[in-house]
């Protein structure tokens, strides 16, 4: 059965689940093992993270040497970053002005807290150095985690060091490409769970928000559901048509991981399927392929750091009755375009939002009252996410002429979780091919 019906099908079981746990109550069996098995699925993606984002980008540095304009590809590809970020949070400030999100909202303002997890410029900026090789930090639990951008940072200096070390350095790519290999295997074992995590990740979701707890914020989160939609499918086959390309190809051949990002909210996790499909079903050259969306994938963020923390931004202003001016919305249009490294891929825009809203003085308390339907808004931000870090790649592969538009116009159908053919193997030189 082809991976998109596996999704189709995981979702309708995981919304019939789910309605059965709801009437079942929160404490019920069915509830706790619908949460079990999405948090398992999510906690197995997090895992592979670390090992795939590092040897990732270092392979695609290294092999970015084979792309001729190497340097032009870069850049372009970050400005293009950076166009549609200013295009996503434009939209997400006009719809928080047109739908006024905040206004009436009946909650308990005093009662909210700042989550945790914090952002800052300060923060921000000195996380950009690696505390050590690993990226890793204890939390209170005494558990280790990864921050994702040091991880970058450091494989981006690593890469760029084999580069100028040159043949030294090939004893080294090659066990990064072994290593490279082994992870995404891994992963592909992983993603086949999808359609496993998909019933529970949504059927936990429809147990745990009923219209209680989504009644208050319905204005807000069909705004960010409309923002993200709007972005996802009206800007993008804009951007595509507008470079001579089928958006119903390019929407075809990028559903797979889109898919996926919608139920596992992880665009580093989706990242293999995302290279995947961008290289096999776009056209996209895997040289170009295999540094555009590493990078993308964790600086990428149209739903996460562009979208939804401007409606939040206007949310909170509204909630706790601060009038927002001119200034304050080209702050956060600066914030989504340039500080979107901060959500590092990783499941939440929390510090992201936390960074917006520090940067415009309102209270972080804010947060606090949109963290209970995080996880549904998180679903359709990571789609579109995802959509646009593949969106990316094709259009300056195409306006470089590097694009295969054979392969970009070809017929789908294929598995994008097969395994890749092994190459033909060389007849040694001297022997004739036998006829």
């Amino acid at each position: 059965m082809p991976f998109g019906a596996q999704i189709l099908i995981a979702l309708v079981v995981g919304v019939v689940l789910g309605v059965l746990a709801r009437g079942m109550g929160e404490d019920s069996w069915l509830t706790a093992t619908l949460s079990g098995v999405g948090s398992t699925f999510v906690q197995l993606l997090r895992v592979a993270v670390p090992p795939l984002v590092f040897t990732a980008i270092v392979v695609s540095i290294a092999q970015l040497r084979q792309v001729t304009n190497a340097a032009r590809l870069a850049t372009r590809t970050l400005l293009w970053f950076g166009i549609t970020s200013l295009i996503a949070v434009t939209i997400g400030i006009g719809l928080g002005l047109v739908t006024n999100p905040g206004r009436g909202v009946v909650l308990d303002a005093g009662a909210a807290e700042a989550p945790d997890t914090q952002g800052s410029w300060t923060d921000f900026l000195s996380s950009l150095i690696p505390a050590n090789v690993l990226g890793a930090s204890a939390n209170d639990s005494g558990s280790l985690s990864f921050n994702v951008l040091q991880i970058v940072v450091l494989a981006i200096v690593v890469g760029a060091a084999a580069l100028k070390v040159g043949e030294k350095a090939e004893p080294f790519l090659a066990f990064t490409r072994s290593a490279l290999a082994i992870v995404q295997k891994v992963l592909w074992w992983i993603i086949r769970l999808a359609p496993i995590g998909t019933v529970g990740l949504l059927g936990n979701a429809v147990a745990s928000y009923g219209w209680n707890l989504l009644g208050p914020l319905a204005t807000f989160t069909a705004a960010v559901y409309i923002g993200c939609a709007i972005v996802l499918f009206g800007v993008y086959p804009l951007l595509a048509w507008a470079h001579g390309l089928n958006p119903l190809k390019f929407f075809t051949g990028a559903w797979p991981a889109i898919q996926l990002a919608f139920v596992s909210r992880s665009s580093v996790g989706t990242m293999p399927l995302t290279q995947r499909v961008t290289e096999q079903n776009l056209g996209v050259p895997r040289e170009y392929a295999w540094f555009a969306v590493p990078i993308g994938a964790t600086t990428k963020m149209d739903g996460c750091a562009a979208i939804y923390p401007a409606l939040a931004a206007i949310f909170v202003a509204q909630v706790f009755g601060v009038q927002l001016d001119v200034a304050d919305y080209l702050l956060i249009v600066f914030v989504s375009v340039v500080g979107s490294a901060a959500t590092a891929g990783l499941t939440g825009a929390v510090v992201m939002l936390t960074l917006t809203l520090s940067t415009l003085g309102l209270p972080l308390a804010g947060v606090g009252l949109l963290l209970a339907i995080d996880p549904i808004l998180d679903m359709m931000r990571t789609a579109t996410n995802v959509a646009g870090q593949a969106l990316v790649p094709t259009i300056v592969a195409k306006r470089e002429g590097i694009l295969d538009l054979d392969r970009y116009r070809a017929p789908r159908g294929a598995d994008p979780l097969r395994d890749e053919p092994a190459p033909a193997p060389q007849q040694p030189a001297g022997h004739a091919v036998p006829a």
